[in-house]
């Protein structure tokens, strides 16, 4: 009887303990059921890529911002080299060569005096005396005025060579210019290096046009002084 008592004990703290087994393990397998549900998933997938494509968006803007600060960075740069100092004292050799003139300068009231003295009026009907001296200083101003020409010639000869180098590190520098500030600096550099050989142009075309004004001065004023010899010669007879 014992026996037959502890057997059915035993048998149900068995059946006892499976069933406990069964709803602890059975527990589990429903909430995984829940977390694995496709329409959840698919929905925190989808905001995921959502957020993913506005990270990329950010990333791509403050690339495109960083680009343009670049650029502006480049546009805004000046140019290294500068020609201006070496251009000026280029004009300045021709501008002194240019004040250096001998006899009559460059200045209206000294080529008004000089005319008045010995080009015409009484300085061709004075005395002999006074019309030799003034034939030797036509001829010096003369003389002195294709020397100022040949020397202002010289000077101008001898800035195509400091031009000639500004244009090519200006040309250089041009080309690789990163910005367009820097292209517009060598563009206004080379404007200046034309006005500096314009200003070698236009002085040389003074000189020489002084020189052939003095001797074509001098050339009328010889021919009225023989006029005026030969009135005196046959006066006498």
């Amino acid at each position: 009887m014992k026996t037959h008592l502890l057997r059915r004990a035993i048998l149900a703290g068995v059946l006892a303990t499976s069933s406990v087994v069964f709803v602890g393990v059975a527990t589990p397998a429903v909430a995984q059921l829940v977390v694995k549900d496709p329409t959840n998933y698919a929905q925190n997938v989808l905001q995921a890529a959502r957020a993913l494509q506005q990270v990329n968006n950010q990333i791509t803007q403050i690339q495109q911002q960083a680009e343009s600060l670049i650029n502006e960075s480049r546009n805004l740069a000046s140019l290294p080299f500068s020609s201006l100092q070496e251009l000026q004292q280029q004009v300045q050799r021709t501008q002194q060569l240019m004040g250096e003139a001998k006899r009559i300068a460059y200045d209206v009231q000294n080529v008004q005096q000089a005319f008045d003295g010995r080009y015409r009026g009484g300085a061709l009907t004075g005395s002999h005396a006074q019309m030799v001296a003034n034939a030797n200083a036509r001829w010096e101003d003369s003389v002195a005025a294709f020397e100022d020409a040949l020397r202002v010639q010289a000077g101008v000869v001898g800035n195509i060579d400091g031009a000639r180098g500004v244009m090519d590190r200006l040309v250089s520098s041009s080309q690789s210019a990163t910005g367009a500030l820097q292209a517009a600096q060598a563009g206004n550099q080379l404007l200046a290096l034309q006005a500096q050989q314009l200003a070698d142009l236009t002085a040389l075309v003074a000189a020489q046009g002084r020189a052939q004004a003095l001797e074509s001065a001098r050339t009328a004023a010889t021919e009225a002084e023989s006029r005026e010899r030969f009135r005196r010669f046959r006066a006498r007879d």
